[in-house]
């Protein structure tokens, strides 16, 4: 079917200007926006677009609309129609063939920027926040501009914070979680799950101890209320200026633990090993597939002449390693595989020793202790039919490996 375009736009040479009208919504801080239906403006200027799309609804009407086909990502785009992810697939949202201009994006997104994102966007060209819809969930976004014009990428934030318990994290896992100091890194592409994953074990720490909690995000993610333990949530940008700021700030606040929505750069690499050698639970995340990638990851970032200085601080402070990646279900949805990288004396002597090509062989006599890698997860998945045998083949890393393994269990790839 043809997509019908909507209100053709005049050429511009350039947007970055489109965001410069003043903000209206209030906020609950200055990138996260808390609206109930009954508050939002009209936008008007979307004309039949949003008539079409939402019923005469702001952006609100398509976040509803995503969420109740279980889509995790929502993407608008000139001269597309919304379209959205769904069990890692791109399809559209709407079945009209209606498709987006750059003046109905703005209108879209106008009523949910503020003052701050918008001088970032006439900046920098994107700019990042959250957005919360009371009684349906929070999304994170992006909105940037190609060549095109404006467009924008909002990820779901489900309302209700997965349980470690409804995620089936491994006793080995929960174990991490119990510690009184050290560094652990959740690992993965984008889109992997990670967020979920750290916010499922900062509930369960939220549970089951009583414990000064810092999180320093980008933007908040997962909003925790405060159980046992004392959780304060900091946003960069918006209650921090870094990363590393705030990590260097956390230190004279009293923390127990300390969650750093990125280790982006050394200087905050540095401090997050610091920070854990000196009686500090760390928890951060990187984008490596590996366990054993994430350890070289780590100590590369440093200068040749501090690598051997970094591989004795890694070896006594990281405690484990969780990399992960999702793949799609036989029926559809989509289950998370985690390989668990547990920091035995063994595994601290091969970091301090340089020998971490050796970490996977380590990994797979280290069973009882917890390890296990990806392909052994993957290959659970695939016997207990959760996943295609193509499917798992496709995130293997070590493909021959695991072609290896389902040849012994004879079991084929179509």
């Amino acid at each position: 079917m043809a997509h019908r375009r909507v209100r053709v736009p005049p050429e511009r040479e350039n947007y970055s200007d489109i965001f410069a009208i003043p903000a209206r919504p209030t906020a609950c801080c200055s990138r996260c926006q808390m609206h109930t239906p009954s508050v939002l403006d009209p936008v008007s200027a979307t004309g039949s677009l949003v008539a079409d799309l939402s019923g005469g609804a702001p952006i609100n009407a398509l976040f509803r609309a995503m969420v109740a086909v279980q889509a995790s990502d929502l993407h608008l785009s000139v001269s597309s129609p919304p379209m959205v992810r769904k069990d890692g697939r791109m399809q559209t949202l709407s079945g009209d063939g209606a498709v987006l201009t750059a003046e109905a994006i703005v209108a879209l997104l106008d009523p949910i920027l503020t003052d701050a994102n918008r001088a970032e966007f006439r900046e920098r060209h994107d700019t990042d926040f959250a957005y919360d819809l009371i009684g349906t969930a929070r999304f994170r976004a992006n909105v940037f501009r190609d060549r095109r014009g404006p467009g924008a990428v909002f990820r779901v934030i489900p309302a209700d914070i997965m349980t470690a318990e409804a995620l089936g994290l491994s006793p080995h896992i929960l174990q991490l979680c119990k510690l009184n100091k050290g560094l652990v890194l959740v690992t993965g592409p984008t889109g992997s799950g990670k967020s979920t994953t750290l916010s499922a074990m900062v509930d369960y720490i939220n549970r089951t101890r009583d414990e000064h909690i810092i999180t320093i995000e980008d933007p908040i993610e997962f909003v925790h209320e405060n159980k046992r333990c004392l959780i304060n949530q900091r946003e960069v940008r918006t209650h921090t200026g870094s990363f590393k700021d705030a990590l260097r700030a956390a230190l004279r606040e009293d923390p127990d633990i300390i969650l750093v929505g990125e280790l982006r750069d050394l200087e905050t690499i540095a401090i997050a090993i610091e920070t854990a050698e000196t009686g500090h639970l760390v928890f951060g995340t990187l984008h490596t597939t590996t366990a054993a990638s994430t350890v070289d990851r780590v100590i590369d970032q440093f200068p040749a002449d501090r690598q051997s200085q970094i591989r004795v601080m890694l070896s006594e402070s990281l405690k484990g390693v969780i990399a992960q990646t999702l793949c799609r279900k036989v029926g559809g949805g989509r289950v998370a595989a985690l390989e668990v990288l547990i920091a035995t004396g063994a595994i601290a002597n091969l970091i301090r020793e340089g020998k971490t090509f050796q970490i996977p062989s380590m990994m797979q006599i280290g069973k009882a202790a917890g390890m296990c890698t990806l392909n052994d997860v993957l290959m659970d998945l695939v016997v207990k039919r959760l996943v295609d045998p193509n499917e798992a083949y496709s995130k293997a890393i070590d493909k021959s490996g695991f072609d290896a393994m389902l040849k012994r269990a004879n079991l084929v790839r179509a």
